[in-house]
């Protein structure tokens, strides 16, 4: 098990979690997350993966005769400019919303119709000495995960004595 901290200061972000090999493939509408439309979690409460394809914002264009997602788990985007793919970063951590604490939203402007962040813009969430470390995609028209930043994080081995806490 392993716990998540800001490479800023060094709070813990996560609670202990555990790896799994890949990152899921989200869960069906008709399976809605309790409280709120859209999907349950993409990723099981205390466990984590890293995500090995590009993830959220920058999007670039790409010719509209491929066709796929803009990037894995998630819909089609477009703009201006035509249809869009991520050119985000890889190596993030993806892990349950609610394994993470304390984390500040920042302003996103990209909330979705149900008012939950898209995760669009990049980073939307921060530690509590204000340094972006996540992405939280949360609105009814996406998947339901938190993205840590691998460049604004590091991890460590949980000590023995979480592992039996309730």
């Amino acid at each position: 098990m392993v716990i998540f901290h800001c490479a800023g200061c060094g709070e813990v972000l996560t609670s202990p979690l555990t790896p799994l090999p890949a990152v899921p493939e989200p869960q069906p509408y008709d399976q809605p997350r309790p409280g709120a439309r859209g999907p349950a979690a993409t990723i099981p409460r205390g466990h984590y993966a890293i995500e090995t394809e590009p993830w959220g914002a920058p999007y670039e264009p790409y010719p509209d005769n491929e066709d796929g997602p803009s990037q894995r788990r998630a819909g089609g985007k477009s703009d201006m400019r035509g249809s869009l793919r991520s050119a985000g970063p890889r190596g993030n951590i993806v892990l349950h919303p609610d394994d993470a604490v304390d984390l500040t939203m920042l302003v996103d402007a990209s909330m979705g119709c149900c008012g939950g962040p898209s995760g669009d813009q990049g980073l939307n969430r921060a530690c509590r000495c204000g340094k972006p470390v996540a992405t939280l995609a949360a609105d009814c028209t996406t998947v339901y995960e938190l993205h840590l930043d691998a460049d604004s994080v590091h991890a460590d081995k949980a000590p023995a004595y979480w592992a039996f806490r309730p």
